[in-house]
C-alpha cells in the first residue's frame, strides 16, 4: 500500500525540482532485474503471485493459470505472457533522477523491489506504451487509478531519494490535489 494521498503532498511540498539528468550510460542491465526471491521463484514470478487470482505455478515457479487485472487499462488477462511487471518508477527514469550515481547492487535492490509499491503487474502493451515516461507524460488510462499511481510514485521517488523535474512535480500535484 502506498502512502496516503496528504503524505505524499506534504512530501512533495518540500521538493526543489530539479533538471533531470541524461541517459548517458544508462543500459537496463545496469540494474538486474528479476532476481531469485526463494527456490525457484524470482521476482517476476513473485509479483504475478502477489498480483493474480488463483495462480497456480509450476515447479519452475512459472505461473501455469490464474488471472490477473491490469490497473492501468482495467483488463483482465489469464495467460502470465499478456502481463509486464512494472517498474512504477521506470529504470530510466530512475537513472536520469540520481540512479546513475548508485551501485550495482543498490540498483539491484531498486528495480527488485517488493517493499516499496515499485512493481505491478500490467498488460504488456500498456507497459511498453508509457516506456520510461514520468506522471507529466503518462497516467494510466483508468482515472480511478490514479490518485494510487501517483501515491505510488511518489512513495518510490521519496524512499530511494531520486529527485523530481518541475513537470513531474506539478502533474503529481495536479492528480493528488483531485484525491
Amino acid at each position: 500500500t502506498p502512502i496516503s494521498a496528504s503524505a505524499a503532498r506534504t512530501y512533495l511540498a518540500t521538493v526543489t525540482p530539479r533538471a533531470e539528468g541524461s541517459t548517458s550510460g544508462y543500459s537496463r542491465s545496469l540494474f538486474p532485474h528479476w532476481s531469485t526471491v526463494s527456490g525457484n521463484c524470482n521476482t517476476r514470478e513473485t509479483v504475478l503471485k502477489r498480483d493474480g487470482r488463483n495462480v497456480v505455478t509450476d515447479s519452475n515457479c512459472a505461473s501455469v493459470s490464474g488471472s490477473w487485472f491490469s490497473e492501468y487499462d482495467g483488463a483482465t488477462w489469464t495467460a502470465a505472457a499478456d502481463l509486464d511487471i512494472d517498474h512504477v518508477v521506470p529504470l530510466a527514469e530512475a537513472w536520469r533522477s540520481g540512479a546513475n550515481s548508485w551501485t550495482t547492487s543498490k540498483r539491484q535492490q531498486f528495480a527488485n523491489d517488493l517493499t516499496r509499491p515499485q512493481l505491478i503487474a500490467v498488460t504488456d502493451y500498456v507497459n511498453q506504451a508509457k516506456g520510461d515516461q514520468d506522471p507529466a507524460e503518462w497516467m494510466p488510462a483508468r482515472t480511478s487509478y490514479r490518485c494510487t499511481y501517483a501515491r505510488m510514485w511518489v512513495d518510490v521517488k521519496q524512499y530511494w531519494g531520486l529527485s523530481m523535474d518541475s513537470a513531474e512535480k506539478t502533474a503529481l500535484v495536479n492528480v493528488l490535489n483531485g484525491c
